[in-house]
């Protein structure tokens, strides 16, 4: 995952397992052990630790017999003993590398949103008519993704550029992990491509942002009622001719951020105010954890992860039918089988190389 050393992650692993075991020998203390808050905290404690250190202890035994395989290897002339030897040592090579592999992952510090649905925005860049249709591209790729792994997806608010095309879409997905996938897709994405609408074949370079939030519950962020401006309008486009009949479309200002979320989907006002309040909660949510990222400047300032939606992060090109990730320099063909939703080769090479920093920060 990385190339931090041995004695590095050894280090640390040792310094954990010490701790593991000042906790065992204080829990064990009279004093403590009568004391039902303190042995709550020291558990807890404990628990958080507890898989690591087990993992640890196998990779030590693991690499031990190794050590050990190797040695009959080079001190014995059987020829049936050196191969049950070599045998042995290609069993433990594989052991000790995904228990390494484990270790690593568990050091991690763990991201609270990993496990929360996500609101997509998706808003059509530079390049006109041919960036909202790179929008609706992006839009079907993330849909067909999400199917691919059993999400559920539903649109929360879109504005039709005219030829198939979005200036902005907003979607909501549900689903098991959704936000630890699609949190690398946030960004500026940049498609290079001869537009339908061009009769001189002329290659024209368009973009859309991406922003992925990680939706906010009413327990994450606490809103007053009274800094919201609640506006109903007739809703326009997609969605049959009652949309333009009643006043179902709901339009939420929070006043004090200047915040504005819309939801023109469904039929019920109620249902429309609703997830206007869900975007509008995810985006208030997103706006504070920015604040927090904002004062982790090593974090900020890494080539991988920063989630700074100014960045662009990722060029489609057609002609040569190349996807290409800026962020950690790798390229991939297939271009028209991945934005049909074959996704994971990209997060995957992402999440590692994210995953390999966040690593390396936490062991520094």
């Amino acid at each position: 995952m990385t190339e931090i050393s041995t004695k590095t992650l050894t280090n640390k692993l040792d310094g954990i397992e010490k701790r593991y075991n000042e906790l065992s020998e204080l829990m064990a203390k009279p004093d403590i052990a009568t004391d039902f808050e303190q042995i709550k905290t020291l558990s807890q404690e404990q628990s958080s630790i507890g898989d690591l250190v087990n993992k640890y202890g196998k990779y030590k035994a693991a690499t031990q017999s190794l050590g050990e395989a190797q040695q009959m290897l080079t001190e014995t002339s059987d020829e049936e003993m050196a191969e049950l030897a070599k045998e042995e040592i290609e069993s433990l090579k594989g052991k000790s590398e995904i228990l390494l592999h484990e270790i690593k992952v568990a050091l991690l510090p763990k991201d609270p949103a990993d496990k929360k649905d996500v609101i997509v925005e998706i808003r059509a860049g530079a390049g006109g008519e041919e960036a909202g249709l790179f929008a609706a591209d992006l839009y079907r790729a993330y849909s067909r993704y999400a199917v691919s792994k059993r999400w559920t997806v539903e649109l929360i608010n879109s504005n039709e550029s005219g030829i198939g095309g979005f200036k902005e879409i907003v979607f909501e997905i549900k689903g098991k992990g959704a936000y630890s996938r699609l949190k690398y897709e946030s960004g500026v994405h940049r498609v290079q491509r001869v537009p339908t609408t061009e009769s001189g074949g002329r290659l024209h370079t368009s973009t859309a942002t991406v922003a992925v939030l990680p939706e906010a519950e009413e327990v994450d962020i606490e809103i007053n009622p009274d800094d919201l401006r609640i506006d109903a309008f007739r809703a326009s486009g997609a969605g049959g001719q009652h949309v333009n009949k009643t006043s179902s479309a709901i339009r939420i200002t929070h006043t004090p951020t200047g915040i504005v979320s819309t939801c023109q989907d469904e039929r019920s006002q109620l249902k429309n105010k609703t997830k206007a309040m869900a975007v509008l909660r995810t985006r208030l949510y997103d706006m504070e954890l920015q604040k927090q990222q904002d004062k982790m400047t090593s974090q900020r300032r890494s080539q991988v992860g920063t989630a700074d939606r100014s960045e662009k992060i990722r060029t489609y090109n057609f002609p040569q039918d190349r996807i290409t990730d800026h962020r950690i320099g790798i390229n991939w063909h297939n271009l028209l089988g991945i934005l049909d939703g074959d996704l994971d080769q990209l997060i995957d090479a992402v999440a590692t190389a994210q995953r390999a920093k966040q690593l390396e920060e936490s062991l520094a």
